[in-house]
């Protein structure tokens, strides 16, 4: 069915990385960082491991400038390159700048690099910026309405709108124009969004947040959910539009076909979303339809996406095309799209099942190494470029082509296959 964002506090999942250890066994003796010359770091307060970390003219004396400058240079790069969102703000890049004019004298080489890192940041943040405004023209030409096709419908002329297979009839190739936008929006998914979305500001922390509250976005994270349900809403609007039996059927086996492949690229988000809307209760009660149309396949993709077990099945798989990717030599091999809204609800469980702070009020080093492991994977993914040409008309008719609200689906749904019930009669006596 279609996802949210932040899943209901009662329904319950329980991660794949998920270790009850974790919650449970809040151990001081889980080493993660070491400590050059020293022994392993395996918990601190907030304040002494910023005192740790944070370089300060006390600490890292300006005659130490060349020995630590590579490490500070280092921090810079990841910083800028893993979390570019966190310069938007003027302030941010402020103390940017004002690093490089510390650090950079001491070194003519220091200069190059950071004016290298400070270009390859602008660079990000304008993609971000043009990757936003994509998302609200998207957003804008998608929000089309669904009376022409209802119009159709109760006149029994001809639908006004093209439909699926007029523009594409091939699964494969719809699979790989899916997998596209999916890359596509995942390309713009920092890993700060996971962060503002499910990590709250910590109570014991009584400092000020660096950033202002107008600054946490979570956008793309948000449209990739909308992506989702709209594909839901796509593949069941496009199976209850026909007006004949046959051709229903003829739609629900062409899906069949495109999950399929969607599963064989490692595009398992279109996959689920795809059998979420042929499940969804307006086209799973199309028996007639369901009869004619060859199903032993959905059963199988079905079986593989089912949740018993914790999608047990499906954690499975992935790990198999997680492991395919990582010794594949073809580009079309390495690509892994994992089930969103089931990595959203494994990060968020772990953020939710594990304390921040330790019964001595030390950081959780192990909760949050687990989360950067998860989101670090998932950042690894996102990174892939997609190996398969674009169809420009059939992505058009993905992003822009009318889709029924629910009522849409169940009026349309009672036009192909009269209501079985009194429940189902008296709900389209409401909706005529």
């Amino acid at each position: 069915m279609p996802q949210t964002v932040c899943p209901a506090a009662g329904t319950m999942f329980t991660p794949s990385g998920f270790n009850p250890h974790l919650a449970s066994t809040c151990s001081e003796a889980d080493p993660v960082i070491e400590d050059e010359g020293g022994p392993p770091i395996t918990s601190a307060s907030l304040d002494t491991l910023i005192q740790h970390l944070v370089p300060t003219t006390d600490y890292y004396p300006e005659a130490k400038v060349r020995k630590f400058g590579p490490k500070i240079l280092q921090l810079l790069t990841e910083w800028t390159e893993t979390f570019p969102t966190d310069f938007r703000e003027e302030k941010m890049v402020g103390l940017f700048k004002d690093i490089i004019h510390r650090i950079a004298p001491c070194d003519e080489a220091y200069w190059k690099t950071l004016s290298q890192v400070l270009q390859t940041l602008n660079q990000k943040l304008a993609a971000i910026a043009q990757g936003e405004e994509c998302i609200v023209k998207v957003n804008a030409s998608s929000v089309s309405s669904i009376s022409d096709k209802l119009v159709a419908f109760k006149t029994k002329s001809p639908p006004i709108q093209k439909e699926m297979l007029s523009i594409c009839n091939d699964p494969y190739t719809l699979a790989q124009q899916l997998t596209y936008i999916e890359l596509e929006h995942l390309s713009h998914i920092g890993p700060e969004e996971f962060v503002q979305a499910f990590v709250q500001k910590d109570k014991l922390d009584s400092t000020q947040p660096c950033f202002s509250e107008q600054k946490k976005k979570t956008t793309n994270l948000e449209a990739y959910v909308r992506w989702f349900n709209r594909l839901c809403y796509l593949v069941a609007t496009e199976i209850c539009m026909p007006a004949k039996k046959k051709q229903r059927a003829q739609v629900i086996e062409f899906f069949i076909d495109v999950a399929r492949e969607c599963f064989n690229i490692g595009n398992f988000n279109s996959l689920m979303a795809i059998i979420s809307g042929m499940n969804m209760s307006p086209v799973s009660r199309l028996k007639k339809t369901w009869g004619k149309a060859k199903t032993a396949k959905f059963f199988i993709l079905e079986h593989q996406m089912d949740p018993t077990g914790n999608f047990y099945n499906y954690r499975t798989a992935l790990r198999g095309a997680a492991h395919r990717s990582q010794t594949a030599n073809s580009n079309r091999e390495k690509i892994v799209i994992p089930f969103f809204s089931l990595l959203i609800k494994d990060i968020y469980f772990l953020n939710e099942g594990c304390a921040n702070r330790l019964p001595n009020g030390h950081v959780h080093f192990a909760k949050f190494v687990e989360l950067a492991r998860q989101v670090g994977e998932f950042m690894t993914w996102k990174q892939m470029e997609c190996p398969f040409e674009t169809d420009r008309s059939i992505l058009h008719y993905l992003h822009t082509a009318p889709i029924f609200s629910e009522d849409g689906l169940y009026l349309a749904s009672y036009e192909s296959e009269s209501p079985e019930n009194q429940v189902e009669k008296d709900r389209w006596k409401a909706l005529r």
